[in-house]
């Protein structure tokens, strides 16, 4: 893949002079194009140390419009990113809809450079890539376009490059980094070969760019960028649009009713208030001690809370917070997405609350909504909902690589419960307020939430984070079931 980048190439000053100002134009037409379209975009600048990124850099800042950019370097690891799974710092930095983000470093730093200087073998080496293909998938499938060069510089000229240089200290070669890359040179080009051979895909191709000379390197890397932007512009008009509203008539309830995972689930369930008020006490007693271990072994927990509108998450949620010291948690309550949570993919959300080591977060409802409500209410389209399960997956894989431990909760109740329940929050004044248009909405398209449900379990339900479906027609007996899951997850965790 490099050797057709080791032919030397120049630009003359003259052409250079001649043809920045038509691409600089150009460019900021499609940047603004991509604005106004509310394209993301993210340009990641990688290769060879010493070939000049800092200086392309600098001159993507100069060409495009500051205002609608932004910038992220990748060098040491912040103690607040040790504590979360690795993407968490790449979710943080991929930009908002109509934004573009440039990444000096990227996904790809590490792995190469971990496997360059064999700290990994070579099966965790390719695992991490398929990883960053699945990433890469995924945000390209929201919309994202992500534009990914690599700079090589042939070592024969590197060498030349170092002498001539040795009294400038503002260059590549004198950096900290250098020293390290340049004497393990060969490594390092064998596995960013295989890297980029590996992750150069249809959807999100690498360019690799020889950067021998500066002016040629810079205006073939506009120049591409700019083809980039074209083609994803040209692209817009075949994009499926999510239905923001569609009348309920318009989504047929199946005639004859097919058994799901939901009807496993023993609603008859019971447990006196003698024996719940025993239980409840010895658990949370527990439950206040693991958490404080958990804290002291900076180990990272998520619990997140999935059911039927008034299957009592709120009461649940309550009861097991009641057993865990108020600065060791958080709990998110999950609505319709902000203007700002629409501009990114719709698991940026969850990702900027994943918490540090020790702590513990309570999602009150979560990134199931995607396979639910959007699927159900056609927020999203099924190419949309269907990619999901693959995308959450692979999510919740991340978390669990990394420890923390994931607890799955659904609360089942009939729909004859349901519907005395929300005649109750009627009635009552304290509890009116939790009764809306959109859950008598909701409740007539019960079989198609059913449906939505069991492909949900069937298709989530991994090893690693198994769901625990609730029997919520007594909230006794599912906060008892909930309150013991939670601390025999935790339990197996901090042993």
């Amino acid at each position: 893949m490099f050797e057709s980048a080791e032919v030397g190439r120049s630009v003359t000053k003259e052409s250079f002079n001649r043809e920045e100002p038509k691409l600089q134009t150009e460019l900021l037409k499609a940047q603004h194009a991509l604005q106004e379209a509310r394209v993301q975009v993210a340009i990641i600048l990688s290769g060879v140390e010493g070939a000049g990124k800092g200086e392309v850099l600098s001159r993507l800042c100069k060409w495009l419009d500051i205002r609608g950019l932004q910038t992220y370097a990748f060098l040491d690891e912040a103690e607040e990113e040790r504590e979360r799974p690795r993407y968490w710092r790449f979710w943080r930095v991929m930009p908002p809809r109509g934004r573009i983000s440039i990444l000096f470093g990227s996904w790809y730093s590490q792995p190469i450079i971990d496997r360059a200087f064999r700290r990994v073998g070579k099966a965790p080496f390719e695992r991490e890539l398929n990883r960053i293909v699945d990433f890469e998938r995924l945000q390209t499938d929201d919309g994202a376009l992500i534009v990914k060069f690599w700079y090589h510089i042939p070592k024969k000229l590197l060498k030349q490059r170092i002498k001539a240089d040795k009294k400038d200290k503002q260059h590549e070669a004198n950096t900290p980094f250098f020293k390290k890359f340049f004497k393990r040179f060969a490594e390092f080009l064998e596995v960013s070969e295989r890297a980029l051979r590996k992750t150069d895909t249809g959807f999100c191709p690498w360019h690799v760019v020889e950067a021998s000379d500066g002016r040629y390197r810079d205006l073939e890397t506009g120049r591409i960028l700019l083809a980039a932007f074209r083609k994803r512009l040209a692209q817009l008009p075949q994009k499926d649009r999510p239905v923001k509203e569609m009348d309920a008539e318009a989504l047929p309830l199946a005639e004859v009713k097919t058994a799901t995972v939901l009807d496993r689930v023993d609603l008859t369930q019971t447990v006196s208030d003698k024996e719940y008020r025993k239980v409840m006490e010895k658990m949370q007693k527990k439950l206040y001690s693991q958490a404080w271990s958990a804290y002291l072994q900076r180990h990272n927990t998520v619990a997140m809370f999935e059911g039927w509108d008034a299957s009592g998450k709120g009461g649940a949620i309550r009861r097991v917070t009641a057993g865990i010291d108020g600065r060791l948690f958080r709990v998110i309550s999950i609505a319709a997405p902000t203007d700002e949570e629409r501009a990114q993919h719709y698991l940026w959300r969850f990702w900027r609350h994943i918490p540090r080591a020790g702590y513990i977060t309570i999602y009150d409802r979560s990134w199931y909504g995607r396979v639910l409500v959007e699927r159900v209410e056609k927020f999203a389209t099924e190419t949309e909902w269907s990619r999901a399960y693959r995308e959450i997956n692979e999510f919740e894989a991340q978390l669990c690589e990394h420890g923390v431990t994931l607890m799955k909760f659904w609360i089942h109740t009939s729909a004859e419960e349901q519907l005395k329940r929300f005649k109750e929050r009627e009635k009552l004044a304290w509890k009116q307020h939790k009764i809306t248009e959109e859950d008598w909405r909701n409740r007539e398209k019960w079989t198609a939430y059913e449906d939505a449900v069991n492909d949900m379990v069937a298709h989530t339900s991994t090893d690693y984070a198994p769901w625990t479906l609730v029997a919520g027609n007594d909230k006794k007996v599912a906060r008892v079931q909930i309150l013991r899951t939670f601390c025999e997850r935790l339990g197996e965790a901090i042993d």
